[in-house]
C-alpha cells in the first residue's frame, strides 16, 4: 500500500514550501512539505468547514483533529483569541508544520501535539467545539471510533463539525451521528462536501 498523509511518520522526501492563504479575512503564511494533506493549497473541504463553522455558545476549549499543517485551527484560533485551541495529527511531519505555521502568524493560543485520533487528549478535557476533516483514507471503523471518543469529549451542548464528502461516506457519518448526538444537522452542501454539525 502506497503511503498517504494518515502516516505517522512520512518517508516521503522533505520538500517544504511556503504560501500565502486568506482565510477568515486574515492572510496568513503556511509552510508545507510533501507527505502532508493538501500541500499546495488550503483544501476545498476545510475552506467550507471553517467558513461554515459557528462557535458554540459554551465554556471550553476548541480541537482540530487531524490538523496537518494547520488551516483549520490556526485560523479558528485567530478569530477567537479567547479560546484555546488543541490542534493534534497522527503525523509528526504536519504536527511540526503546525508549529511552525502558529509561530509564522504569532498565534500562541494554541497547543499542538500528535496524537492518533483523540487518544492523546487529556482525560477531562472539556471541549465546547471539535472540527475535522477526517482522513477517509483511515476507514470507517477508524472515523466513528473518533466520533463516539468526540462525545465523550464535548460539554452539555458542545458541537462537533465534520466536514465530509457525500461520496465518501456524509450519509453514513450522519446515521452514525444521529445514534449519537441530541442534533444532528447538516448546515452546508456544497460542491459534494457536507458540513455536518452534531450537538450533544
Amino acid at each position: 500500500m502506497s503511503e498517504h498523509y494518515y502516516s505517522n511518520k512520512p518517508q516521503t522526501e522533505s520538500k517544504p514550501r511556503q504560501w500565502k492563504f486568506t482565510l477568515l479575512g486574515y492572510t496568513f503564511t503556511f509552510e508545507t512539505d510533501a507527505g502532508v494533506f493538501s500541500k499546495s493549497e488550503v483544501d476545498f473541504g476545510s475552506r467550507v468547514l471553517i467558513d461554515a463553522f459557528e462557535m458554540p455558545e459554551v465554556e471550553g476549549v476548541v480541537l482540530d483533529v487531524g490538523c496537518g499543517y494547520g488551516p483549520i485551527g490556526l485560523s479558528i484560533a485567530k478569530d477567537h483569541p479567547e479560546r484555546e485551541v488543541l490542534m493534534m495529527d497522527i503525523n509528526t511531519r504536519a504536527i511540526g508544520l503546525s508549529q511552525k505555521n502558529a509561530q509564522l502568524n504569532g498565534i500562541q493560543n494554541v497547543r499542538i501535539f500528535e496524537s492518533d485520533g483523540l487518544s492523546a487528549v487529556e482525560a477531562g478535557t472539556q471541549a465546547a467545539a471539535i472540527l475535522t476533516n477526517p482522513p477517509i483514507r483511515a476507514g470507517k471503523e477508524t472515523i466513528f471510533r473518533f466520533y463516539d471518543q468526540a462525545y465523550e469529549l464535548l460539554v452539555t451542548n458542545g458541537e462537533l463539525w465534520v466536514v465530509i464528502q457525500k461520496k465518501q461516506g456524509a450519509p453514513s457519518t450522519v446515521s452514525h451521528l444521529e445514534e449519537l448526538f441530541t442534533e444532528v444537522e447538516v448546515v452546508e452542501k456544497k460542491k459534494g462536501y457536507w458540513i455536518v454539525r452534531a450537538k450533544k
